[in-house]
Protein backbone atom coordinates (compact mmCIF):
# COMPACT_ATOMS: atom_id res chain seq x y z
CA UNK A 1 0.00 0.00 0.00
CA UNK A 2 1.66 3.77 -0.84
CA UNK A 3 0.56 4.97 2.45
CA UNK A 4 -0.85 8.27 3.19
CA UNK A 5 0.21 12.01 4.20
CA UNK A 6 0.03 13.29 7.89
CA UNK A 7 -0.13 17.12 7.84
CA UNK A 8 1.38 18.80 10.80
CA UNK A 9 0.15 22.16 11.60
CA UNK A 10 3.81 24.04 11.52
CA UNK A 11 2.75 26.25 14.12
CA UNK A 12 2.18 23.54 16.87
CA UNK A 13 4.25 20.63 16.05
CA UNK A 14 1.84 18.21 17.94
CA UNK A 15 -1.50 18.60 16.48
CA UNK A 16 -2.01 16.84 13.31
CA UNK A 17 -4.19 18.98 10.74
CA UNK A 18 -5.13 16.29 8.40
CA UNK A 19 -4.28 13.38 6.61
CA UNK A 20 -4.74 11.81 2.96
CA UNK A 21 -4.08 9.29 0.97
CA UNK A 22 -0.85 8.59 -1.50
CA UNK A 23 -2.14 7.41 -4.95
CA UNK A 24 -0.12 4.94 -6.85
CA UNK A 25 0.57 4.95 -10.16
CA UNK A 26 -2.07 2.69 -11.08
CA UNK A 27 -4.76 5.86 -9.10
CA UNK A 28 -2.43 8.25 -11.39
CA UNK A 29 -3.37 6.10 -14.01
CA UNK A 30 -6.79 5.81 -13.15
CA UNK A 31 -7.14 9.01 -12.54
CA UNK A 32 -5.94 10.73 -15.93
CA UNK A 33 -8.16 8.39 -18.08
CA UNK A 34 -11.17 8.98 -15.99
CA UNK A 35 -10.28 12.73 -16.84
CA UNK A 36 -9.80 12.08 -20.72
CA UNK A 37 -13.54 10.52 -20.67
CA UNK A 38 -14.88 13.46 -19.27
CA UNK A 39 -12.84 15.88 -21.10
CA UNK A 40 -14.20 14.56 -24.59
CA UNK A 41 -17.37 15.46 -23.40
CA UNK A 42 -16.73 18.94 -21.66
CA UNK A 43 -15.34 20.26 -24.96
CA UNK A 44 -18.17 20.04 -26.36
CA UNK A 45 -20.12 22.60 -23.85
CA UNK A 46 -20.65 25.74 -25.19
CA UNK A 47 -17.88 28.29 -24.11
CA UNK A 48 -20.55 30.45 -22.62
CA UNK A 49 -22.11 27.56 -20.72
CA UNK A 50 -17.83 26.54 -19.06
CA UNK A 51 -18.02 30.40 -18.36
CA UNK A 52 -21.09 29.96 -16.11
CA UNK A 53 -19.40 26.91 -14.73
CA UNK A 54 -16.72 29.45 -13.55
CA UNK A 55 -18.59 32.01 -12.22
CA UNK A 56 -20.58 29.01 -9.92
CA UNK A 57 -17.40 28.32 -8.78
CA UNK A 58 -16.41 31.28 -7.65
CA UNK A 59 -19.56 31.75 -5.56
CA UNK A 60 -19.23 28.15 -3.92
CA UNK A 61 -15.38 29.02 -2.76
CA UNK A 62 -16.52 32.26 -0.92
CA UNK A 63 -19.25 30.06 0.49
CA UNK A 64 -17.25 27.48 1.87
CA UNK A 65 -16.83 27.73 5.75
CA UNK A 66 -13.43 26.81 7.29
CA UNK A 67 -11.44 26.60 4.93
CA UNK A 68 -9.16 29.66 6.03
CA UNK A 69 -8.42 28.20 8.79
CA UNK A 70 -7.95 25.11 7.56
CA UNK A 71 -5.02 26.85 5.20
CA UNK A 72 -3.89 28.55 7.61
CA UNK A 73 -3.38 25.22 10.26
CA UNK A 74 -1.99 22.98 7.57
CA UNK A 75 0.35 25.57 6.04
CA UNK A 76 1.73 28.45 8.90
CA UNK A 77 -0.13 31.28 6.87
CA UNK A 78 -2.00 33.86 9.20
CA UNK A 79 -5.72 33.31 9.07
CA UNK A 80 -6.18 36.57 7.31
CA UNK A 81 -3.87 36.12 4.79
CA UNK A 82 -5.35 32.58 3.74
CA UNK A 83 -9.01 34.50 3.77
CA UNK A 84 -7.69 36.62 1.29
CA UNK A 85 -6.21 34.50 -0.62
CA UNK A 86 -9.56 32.81 -1.07
CA UNK A 87 -11.38 35.73 -1.82
CA UNK A 88 -8.42 36.67 -4.79
CA UNK A 89 -9.06 33.03 -6.07
CA UNK A 90 -12.73 33.41 -6.31
CA UNK A 91 -11.65 36.89 -8.39
CA UNK A 92 -9.23 35.52 -10.35
CA UNK A 93 -12.05 32.93 -11.40
CA UNK A 94 -14.69 35.73 -11.97
CA UNK A 95 -12.31 37.58 -14.47
CA UNK A 96 -11.33 34.64 -16.04
CA UNK A 97 -15.20 33.59 -16.21
CA UNK A 98 -15.87 37.38 -18.05
CA UNK A 99 -13.00 36.64 -20.57
CA UNK A 100 -13.73 33.34 -21.33
CA UNK A 101 -15.79 33.56 -24.30
CA UNK A 102 -13.96 36.23 -26.19
CA UNK A 103 -11.34 34.63 -25.44
CA UNK A 104 -11.90 30.82 -26.50
CA UNK A 105 -14.23 31.82 -29.45
CA UNK A 106 -12.89 31.27 -32.93
CA UNK A 107 -11.94 34.18 -34.81
CA UNK A 108 -12.43 34.20 -37.98
CA UNK A 109 -11.00 36.98 -41.21
CA UNK A 110 -12.20 36.75 -44.60
CA UNK A 111 -11.22 39.52 -47.22
CA UNK A 112 -9.12 39.84 -50.13
CA UNK A 113 -6.31 37.25 -49.10
CA UNK A 114 -8.53 34.82 -48.21
CA UNK A 115 -10.65 33.34 -45.24
CA UNK A 116 -9.00 32.30 -42.39
CA UNK A 117 -10.27 30.38 -38.62
CA UNK A 118 -8.43 30.67 -35.87
CA UNK A 119 -9.55 28.17 -33.51
CA UNK A 120 -8.43 27.99 -29.25
CA UNK A 121 -8.90 23.98 -28.80
CA UNK A 122 -7.71 22.58 -25.63
CA UNK A 123 -5.82 20.03 -25.16
CA UNK A 124 -7.21 17.76 -23.23
CA UNK A 125 -6.20 16.46 -19.80
CA UNK A 126 -4.06 19.44 -17.70
CA UNK A 127 -1.95 18.23 -15.12
CA UNK A 128 -1.30 20.70 -12.41
CA UNK A 129 1.28 20.49 -9.94
CA UNK A 130 1.07 22.80 -7.16
CA UNK A 131 2.99 24.32 -4.52
CA UNK A 132 1.75 25.07 -0.53
CA UNK A 133 2.76 28.81 -0.35
CA UNK A 134 -0.25 29.62 -2.27
CA UNK A 135 -2.01 26.52 -3.01
CA UNK A 136 -5.65 27.63 -3.76
CA UNK A 137 -4.76 30.46 -5.68
CA UNK A 138 -1.75 28.96 -7.67
CA UNK A 139 -4.57 25.94 -8.61
CA UNK A 140 -6.67 27.88 -9.61
CA UNK A 141 -4.26 29.72 -11.63
CA UNK A 142 -4.21 26.83 -14.11
CA UNK A 143 -7.85 24.95 -13.28
CA UNK A 144 -9.83 27.96 -13.81
CA UNK A 145 -8.60 28.80 -17.23
CA UNK A 146 -7.70 24.98 -18.41
CA UNK A 147 -11.34 24.12 -17.56
CA UNK A 148 -12.83 27.59 -19.51
CA UNK A 149 -10.59 26.43 -22.31
CA UNK A 150 -12.06 22.80 -22.83
CA UNK A 151 -9.89 20.84 -20.83
CA UNK A 152 -10.19 18.75 -17.86
CA UNK A 153 -7.86 18.83 -14.78
CA UNK A 154 -5.91 16.33 -12.60
CA UNK A 155 -4.02 18.03 -9.94
CA UNK A 156 -1.32 17.09 -7.03
CA UNK A 157 -0.99 19.17 -4.63
CA UNK A 158 1.92 19.55 -2.49
CA UNK A 159 2.15 16.90 0.63
CA UNK A 160 2.58 20.00 2.87
CA UNK A 161 -0.69 21.70 2.02
CA UNK A 162 -2.97 19.10 0.68
CA UNK A 163 -5.94 19.73 2.57
CA UNK A 164 -7.73 22.79 1.83
CA UNK A 165 -6.71 22.48 -2.08
CA UNK A 166 -8.94 18.99 -2.14
CA UNK A 167 -11.89 21.17 -0.71
CA UNK A 168 -11.66 23.58 -3.03
CA UNK A 169 -11.73 21.42 -6.09
CA UNK A 170 -15.06 20.08 -5.11
CA UNK A 171 -16.38 23.97 -6.29
CA UNK A 172 -16.27 22.40 -9.82
CA UNK A 173 -18.79 20.15 -11.42
CA UNK A 174 -18.42 16.59 -10.82
CA UNK A 175 -15.79 14.86 -12.68
CA UNK A 176 -14.07 17.87 -14.14
CA UNK A 177 -11.07 18.28 -11.74
CA UNK A 178 -9.39 15.49 -9.95
CA UNK A 179 -7.06 15.31 -7.34
CA UNK A 180 -4.33 12.67 -6.57
CA UNK A 181 -1.80 12.95 -3.56
CA UNK A 182 1.66 12.05 -3.33
CA UNK A 183 5.38 13.16 -3.46
CA UNK A 184 7.77 13.18 -5.88
CA UNK A 185 6.91 9.86 -7.62
CA UNK A 186 3.45 10.86 -8.39
CA UNK A 187 4.25 14.47 -9.73
CA UNK A 188 6.44 12.48 -12.23
CA UNK A 189 3.91 9.91 -12.52
CA UNK A 190 1.18 12.16 -13.56
CA UNK A 191 3.57 14.39 -15.56
CA UNK A 192 4.47 11.80 -18.16
CA UNK A 193 1.80 9.82 -17.94
CA UNK A 194 0.99 9.67 -21.90
CA UNK A 195 -2.70 10.73 -22.05
CA UNK A 196 -1.89 14.23 -20.20
CA UNK A 197 -0.65 16.87 -23.02
CA UNK A 198 -0.61 20.06 -20.68
CA UNK A 199 1.72 20.21 -17.69
CA UNK A 200 1.38 23.23 -15.58
CA UNK A 201 4.03 23.23 -12.38
CA UNK A 202 4.74 26.06 -9.91
CA UNK A 203 7.84 25.23 -7.28
CA UNK A 204 11.54 25.21 -6.78
CA UNK A 205 13.97 24.53 -9.20
CA UNK A 206 14.90 21.27 -8.24
CA UNK A 207 10.86 20.03 -8.77
CA UNK A 208 10.80 21.83 -11.78
CA UNK A 209 13.89 20.42 -13.92
CA UNK A 210 12.10 16.70 -12.62
CA UNK A 211 8.77 17.70 -13.44
CA UNK A 212 9.96 19.65 -16.75
CA UNK A 213 12.09 15.92 -18.02
CA UNK A 214 9.09 13.67 -17.55
CA UNK A 215 6.84 15.57 -19.58
CA UNK A 216 9.70 16.35 -22.55
CA UNK A 217 9.97 12.35 -22.45
CA UNK A 218 6.27 12.38 -23.29
CA UNK A 219 7.21 15.31 -25.45
CA UNK A 220 4.40 16.94 -23.06
CA UNK A 221 4.24 21.10 -23.13
CA UNK A 222 4.71 21.94 -20.07
CA UNK A 223 4.37 25.80 -17.96
CA UNK A 224 7.11 26.05 -15.54
CA UNK A 225 6.77 28.91 -12.70
CA UNK A 226 9.64 28.56 -10.50
CA UNK A 227 11.85 30.52 -8.15
CA UNK A 228 13.26 34.35 -7.77
CA UNK A 229 15.79 36.00 -6.58
CA UNK A 230 14.10 39.73 -6.81
CA UNK A 231 16.06 42.74 -6.56
CA UNK A 232 14.56 45.56 -5.21
CA UNK A 233 16.15 48.85 -6.15
CA UNK A 234 15.82 52.07 -4.38
CA UNK A 235 16.18 55.29 -6.38
CA UNK A 236 17.74 58.66 -4.61
CA UNK A 237 14.38 60.24 -4.82
CA UNK A 238 12.60 57.05 -3.17
CA UNK A 239 9.82 57.96 -0.77
CA UNK A 240 10.52 56.83 2.97
CA UNK A 241 7.38 57.76 4.36
CA UNK A 242 5.63 55.01 6.34
CA UNK A 243 3.11 53.98 3.79
CA UNK A 244 5.79 52.99 1.87
CA UNK A 245 7.81 51.38 4.17
CA UNK A 246 5.82 49.37 5.45
CA UNK A 247 4.77 47.51 1.86
CA UNK A 248 8.72 47.16 1.23
CA UNK A 249 8.97 45.35 4.73
CA UNK A 250 5.50 43.21 4.38
CA UNK A 251 6.90 42.41 0.89
CA UNK A 252 10.06 40.59 1.85
CA UNK A 253 7.84 38.91 5.12
CA UNK A 254 4.47 38.10 3.81
CA UNK A 255 4.23 34.01 4.06
CA UNK A 256 7.31 34.22 6.38
CA UNK A 257 9.31 35.07 3.02
CA UNK A 258 8.39 32.18 1.18
CA UNK A 259 7.10 33.32 -2.17
CA UNK A 260 8.55 33.22 -5.48
CA UNK A 261 8.18 37.20 -5.76
CA UNK A 262 9.05 38.28 -2.14
CA UNK A 263 11.61 40.92 -2.17
CA UNK A 264 14.54 39.18 -1.02
CA UNK A 265 17.42 41.38 -1.94
CA UNK A 266 17.97 45.46 -1.07
CA UNK A 267 19.58 48.05 -2.57
CA UNK A 268 19.55 51.37 -1.62
CA UNK A 269 22.01 54.26 -2.96
CA UNK A 270 25.21 54.70 -0.37
CA UNK A 271 24.31 58.01 0.56
CA UNK A 272 21.11 56.85 1.96
CA UNK A 273 21.73 53.86 3.87
CA UNK A 274 21.32 54.58 7.10
CA UNK A 275 18.07 56.91 6.74
CA UNK A 276 16.71 53.60 4.87
CA UNK A 277 17.69 50.97 7.68
CA UNK A 278 16.18 53.17 10.19
CA UNK A 279 13.12 53.38 8.65
CA UNK A 280 12.82 49.21 7.30
CA UNK A 281 13.69 48.88 11.28
CA UNK A 282 10.34 51.06 12.28
CA UNK A 283 8.24 50.13 9.48
CA UNK A 284 9.13 46.09 10.25
CA UNK A 285 8.33 47.02 14.81
CA UNK A 286 4.94 48.07 13.06
CA UNK A 287 4.09 45.55 10.77
CA UNK A 288 5.88 42.44 11.58
CA UNK A 289 4.03 40.55 14.20
CA UNK A 290 5.45 36.43 14.67
CA UNK A 291 2.57 34.76 15.93
CA UNK A 292 0.49 31.31 15.99
CA UNK A 293 -1.42 31.79 12.43
CA UNK A 294 -4.79 31.74 13.69
CA UNK A 295 -4.33 34.49 16.67
CA UNK A 296 -5.73 37.87 14.60
CA UNK A 297 -2.51 40.05 15.76
CA UNK A 298 -0.53 37.75 13.67
CA UNK A 299 1.09 38.76 10.38
CA UNK A 300 3.97 36.54 9.92
CA UNK A 301 3.70 32.51 10.68
CA UNK A 302 5.97 29.73 11.05
CA UNK A 303 8.14 28.36 7.92
CA UNK A 304 6.83 25.25 6.28
CA UNK A 305 9.33 22.77 8.13
CA UNK A 306 12.43 21.46 10.02
CA UNK A 307 14.12 21.67 6.94
CA UNK A 308 13.02 24.74 5.66
CA UNK A 309 13.90 26.27 9.55
CA UNK A 310 17.23 24.67 9.07
CA UNK A 311 18.13 26.23 5.67
CA UNK A 312 17.14 30.01 7.02
CA UNK A 313 18.83 29.68 10.11
CA UNK A 314 22.08 28.20 8.24
CA UNK A 315 21.69 31.20 6.05
CA UNK A 316 21.66 33.59 9.04
CA UNK A 317 24.58 31.93 10.64
CA UNK A 318 26.63 31.92 7.91
CA UNK A 319 26.06 35.76 7.37
CA UNK A 320 27.72 36.57 10.81
CA UNK A 321 30.66 34.31 9.90
CA UNK A 322 31.34 36.52 7.31
CA UNK A 323 31.15 39.20 9.21
CA UNK A 324 27.43 40.26 8.26
CA UNK A 325 25.41 42.36 11.16
CA UNK A 326 21.56 40.23 12.15
CA UNK A 327 19.11 42.36 13.30
CA UNK A 328 16.02 40.78 14.80
CA UNK A 329 12.57 42.38 12.96
CA UNK A 330 9.30 42.95 14.44
CA UNK A 331 7.38 41.92 17.52
CA UNK A 332 7.69 38.04 19.07
CA UNK A 333 3.97 36.46 20.50
CA UNK A 334 5.18 33.21 19.02
CA UNK A 335 5.98 30.05 21.34
CA UNK A 336 9.47 29.17 19.87
CA UNK A 337 9.73 25.61 20.96
CA UNK A 338 6.23 24.64 19.63
CA UNK A 339 6.24 25.12 15.86
CA UNK A 340 8.97 25.76 13.07
CA UNK A 341 8.94 29.63 14.19
CA UNK A 342 11.90 31.59 12.63
CA UNK A 343 12.36 35.40 13.54
CA UNK A 344 12.15 37.95 10.59
CA UNK A 345 15.91 39.40 10.14
CA UNK A 346 17.57 41.92 8.55
CA UNK A 347 21.01 41.56 7.25
CA UNK A 348 23.58 44.37 6.39
CA UNK A 349 27.40 44.55 6.04
CA UNK A 350 27.44 41.62 3.66
CA UNK A 351 28.73 41.04 0.10
CA UNK A 352 26.92 40.10 -2.79
CA UNK A 353 28.58 36.62 -2.94
CA UNK A 354 27.21 35.91 0.35
CA UNK A 355 24.59 33.25 0.12
CA UNK A 356 21.93 35.11 1.67
CA UNK A 357 22.18 37.54 -1.18
CA UNK A 358 23.55 35.29 -3.87
CA UNK A 359 20.53 32.04 -3.30
CA UNK A 360 17.11 32.93 -2.87
CA UNK A 361 16.57 32.69 0.33
CA UNK A 362 12.71 31.96 0.58
CA UNK A 363 12.26 32.66 4.21
CA UNK A 364 12.49 35.62 6.47
CA UNK A 365 15.41 36.93 5.88
CA UNK A 366 16.82 39.98 3.72
CA UNK A 367 20.18 41.30 2.97
CA UNK A 368 20.46 45.23 3.06
CA UNK A 369 22.86 46.15 0.21
CA UNK A 370 24.57 49.23 -0.55
CA UNK A 371 25.14 50.62 -4.03
CA UNK A 372 26.90 53.76 -5.85
CA UNK A 373 25.57 54.37 -8.99
CA UNK A 374 22.78 53.18 -11.40
CA UNK A 375 24.78 51.56 -13.55
CA UNK A 376 26.61 49.39 -10.88
CA UNK A 377 23.36 48.34 -9.14
CA UNK A 378 21.93 47.08 -12.62
CA UNK A 379 24.81 44.57 -13.63
CA UNK A 380 24.13 43.68 -9.85
CA UNK A 381 20.31 43.27 -9.50
CA UNK A 382 21.01 41.32 -12.99
CA UNK A 383 23.35 38.66 -11.54
CA UNK A 384 22.11 35.17 -11.21
CA UNK A 385 20.50 32.97 -13.68
CA UNK A 386 17.06 33.52 -12.06
CA UNK A 387 14.71 36.24 -13.43
CA UNK A 388 11.05 36.36 -11.91
CA UNK A 389 10.52 39.97 -10.14
CA UNK A 390 12.05 43.03 -9.64
CA UNK A 391 11.06 46.51 -8.64
CA UNK A 392 12.18 50.09 -8.49
CA UNK A 393 10.83 52.62 -6.23
CA UNK A 394 11.38 56.07 -6.97
CA UNK A 395 9.05 59.53 -6.50
CA UNK A 396 9.36 60.07 -10.76
CA UNK A 397 7.14 57.53 -12.09
CA UNK A 398 8.72 57.71 -15.62
CA UNK A 399 12.08 57.93 -14.33
CA UNK A 400 10.99 54.31 -12.42
CA UNK A 401 9.82 53.12 -16.00
CA UNK A 402 12.53 54.05 -17.52
CA UNK A 403 14.95 52.47 -14.58
CA UNK A 404 12.70 49.22 -14.77
CA UNK A 405 13.60 48.62 -18.50
CA UNK A 406 17.25 47.65 -17.52
CA UNK A 407 16.34 44.65 -15.63
CA UNK A 408 16.32 41.14 -16.51
CA UNK A 409 12.64 40.24 -14.82
CA UNK A 410 9.56 39.03 -15.96
CA UNK A 411 7.72 41.22 -13.47
CA UNK A 412 8.91 44.87 -12.54
CA UNK A 413 6.59 46.34 -9.76
CA UNK A 414 6.84 50.10 -9.39
CA UNK A 415 6.54 51.85 -5.78
CA UNK A 416 5.31 48.32 -4.31
CA UNK A 417 5.84 44.30 -4.62
CA UNK A 418 4.90 41.41 -3.76
CA UNK A 419 1.41 40.66 -4.25
CA UNK A 420 0.01 44.60 -3.57
CA UNK A 421 1.62 44.97 -7.46
CA UNK A 422 -0.05 41.83 -8.86
CA UNK A 423 -3.20 42.81 -11.12
CA UNK A 424 -5.31 40.06 -12.85
CA UNK A 425 -5.18 42.26 -16.34
CA UNK A 426 -0.98 41.48 -16.06
CA UNK A 427 0.93 38.55 -17.36
CA UNK A 428 3.03 37.33 -14.70
CA UNK A 429 6.10 34.84 -15.44
CA UNK A 430 10.15 34.44 -15.29
CA UNK A 431 12.64 35.04 -17.48
CA UNK A 432 16.05 33.02 -17.66
CA UNK A 433 16.00 30.49 -15.55
CA UNK A 434 12.86 31.77 -13.42
CA UNK A 435 10.53 29.13 -15.73
CA UNK A 436 8.84 29.91 -18.92
CA UNK A 437 5.16 30.69 -19.52
CA UNK A 438 2.57 32.84 -18.10
CA UNK A 439 -0.11 32.94 -15.81
CA UNK A 440 -2.67 35.93 -14.93
CA UNK A 441 -3.55 37.96 -18.02
CA UNK A 442 -5.12 37.13 -21.32
CA UNK A 443 -1.60 35.45 -21.82
CA UNK A 444 -2.42 32.89 -18.55
CA UNK A 445 -5.79 31.86 -20.51
CA UNK A 446 -4.00 30.86 -24.14
CA UNK A 447 -1.75 28.96 -22.50
CA UNK A 448 -4.16 26.35 -22.18
CA UNK A 449 -5.48 26.08 -25.66
CA UNK A 450 -4.19 25.54 -28.77
CA UNK A 451 -3.96 27.70 -31.62
CA UNK A 452 -5.47 25.92 -34.84
CA UNK A 453 -6.22 27.31 -37.99
CA UNK A 454 -8.40 26.57 -41.00
CA UNK A 455 -7.30 28.83 -44.03
CA UNK A 456 -9.03 28.86 -47.61
CA UNK A 457 -6.39 31.32 -49.53
CA UNK A 458 -7.97 33.99 -52.11
CA UNK A 459 -6.52 32.76 -55.16
CA UNK A 460 -8.04 29.09 -55.12
CA UNK A 461 -11.47 30.15 -53.86
CA UNK A 462 -13.87 29.86 -56.89
CA UNK A 463 -13.67 33.34 -58.13
CA UNK A 464 -9.72 33.35 -57.76
CA UNK A 465 -6.85 34.12 -60.21
CA UNK A 466 -5.09 31.02 -59.30
CA UNK A 467 -1.56 30.54 -58.35
CA UNK A 468 0.89 28.19 -60.12
CA UNK A 469 1.54 24.88 -58.41
CA UNK A 470 4.80 25.19 -56.81
CA UNK A 471 4.52 28.82 -55.88
CA UNK A 472 5.79 30.59 -52.42
CA UNK A 473 2.41 32.75 -51.06
CA UNK A 474 3.26 35.97 -51.24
Amino acid sequence: MPGEIVRENPARLDEVVGRVPVADDAEVDRAVREAEARQRDWCRVPVEDRAAALLRAADAVDAMPGVAELLARESGKPRADCAGELRFAAAYLRWAAERTPAVFADHETDDAAGRLVLRRRPYGVVAAITPWNAPVILTLLKAGPALAAGNTVVVKPSPLAPLAVTRVMAAFPPGLVRVVHGHAGTARALAGHSRVHRVAFTGGAEAGRAIGAAAAKAITPALLELGGNDPVVLLDDADLADAAMDRLVLASFATAGQVCMAAKRLYVPRARLAEVRDAYLAAAARTLVLGDPLDAATTVGPVISAAAADRVRALVSGSRRRGGTVTGLGTVTADMGRGHFVRPALVTDVADDAPVVAEEQFGPVVPLLAYDDEDEVVARANAGDLGLGASVWSADEERAFAFARRFDAGFTFVNTHNRTGMALRAPFGGVKRSGHGREYGTEGLLEYAQTCAIHAPAAFRADGTGMSAGAYPS
